[in-house]
């Protein structure tokens, strides 16, 4: 049986680990030994408790697997995904770092590695899903990728709760967007372009520009493309007043003596609230629309999902839905169904048919709402 290693035991890693151990001998890797221990008991899955911020030990703890999942946070997961491909295996990875992953392509030719990143809801399933339509199209002229996970009773002040690692939700709202307009990919400031988006089964949400776009910027020519975060209506207006009051910020303040982060206090103040408690219940809602032109005719392809928690597992939802993406994903790798070698982005396992219909297909068996067609 196929060994796989998954690096990072929270919630998206737990999820991984759960569906991958229906098929193969899975070992998760993470610091935390009280939070990896419970998914021996839940899932009889291996753990081992390391500290894998040397990359040393990390190349050292992947050395018996056939695969490897990187799913830590993004403040790391450039590092161990450039380190995991250093040391020869292939792997999939769902950390949403700021870097380039094509920076990274050489060595893992050279090594004669299949990396894929970016396996996750957005980017990820939305990449697979744009790659499908566009496939499609002799030509794709715009692209809109509409994406939330949020709690189903919010009852904090900022109407949130984070579902993931809740600094790369603050990663979010910082980190400069990425986006197409006439052709050229333009920089905007997160938080940006705020429209209100009218979504069936939720109602009114607030959308606003992230930088969820990544890989697609370098291999679908399009004439515009954007990707925006769904929020409850008024959370944007309070994460721009903290960030644009210098709560988010980085760089050391003198605070009566003692040097702080101002990021640091924030997240200590808001992390507590962010957290899901046993019972709460989320949902996922995603929906992406690409036009262009078939046949010399103009079309429009849509995908349209809709999840929430699992009332059997107590999973929550942006936890299935990116979990079980980048499990089928792995599965299509260890198959050999992707083999090309280097850094591949999800878009290209989208255009092709039978791969993207294997995705959505095993997204569909475990209870996830797809519905996709010509619109």
């Amino acid at each position: 049986m196929k060994q796989i290693c998954v690096l990072g035991g929270g919630r998206v890693g737990s999820t991984i680990a759960f569906d991958l151990s229906k098929n193969f001998e899975v070992t998760v890797v993470d610091k935390e030994n009280k939070n990896i221990k419970i998914l021996e008991k839940r899932f009889g899955v291996k753990t081992l408790t390391k500290d894998l911020s040397d990359s040393k030990v990390v190349s050292k703890t992947v050395e018996e697997f056939d695969a490897v999942v990187d799913a830590f946070p993004g403040e790391i997961g450039y590092k161990t995904l450039k380190t995991v491909v250093e040391a020869g295996k292939h792997m999939c990875d769902v950390s949403f770092f700021p870097e380039n992953p094509f920076t990274l392509d050489d060595v893992a030719r050279r090594k004669q590695v299949t990396a894929i990143v970016d396996c996750g809801v957005a980017p990820g399933l939305s990449n697979i899903a744009v790659g499908y339509a566009s496939s499609l199209m002799e030509k794709t002229e715009n692209v809109k990728i509409l994406v939330g996970g949020l709690p189903k009773n919010p009852d904090n002040i900022l109407k949130y709760k984070a579902p993931f690692s809740p600094a790369d939700v603050i990663e979010e709202y910082i980190r400069p967007v990425k986006c197409v307009r006439n052709n050229r990919v333009v920089t905007l400031p997160a938080l940006s372009e705020l429209e209100t988006i009218e979504i069936p089964s939720v109602g009114k949400l607030e959308a606003f520009n992230t930088d969820g776009l990544r890989t697609l910027i370098h291999t679908l020519p399009a004439k515009n493309m954007v990707e925006k975060t769904l929020r409850y209506p008024g959370h944007a207006e309070k994460i721009f007043f903290l960030r644009e009051t210098g709560f988010f910020n980085k760089t050391l303040v003198d605070v009566e003596g003692v040097k702080v982060k101002p990021l640091d206090v924030t997240a200590a103040l808001l992390f507590p609230l962010w957290r899901f408690e046993e019972g709460e219940r989320d949902f996922t809602v995603m929906e992406i629309t690409v036009e262009g032109v078939k046949d010399g005719e103009n079309v429009c392809y849509k995908l349209s999902l809709f999840d929430e928690t699992d009332d059997e597992t107590g999973m929550l939802s942006m936890a299935r839905v990116t979990g079980y993406t980048t499990a089928s994903i792995l599965r299509m790798l260890i198959k050999g169904l992707v083999n090309k070698k280097g850094i591949v982005p999800p878009e290209q396992i989208g255009m092709k048919k039978e791969l993207y219909k294997t995705v959505i297909e095993d997204l569909k068996s475990r209870g996830i709402k797809i519905e996709e067609g010509w619109c």
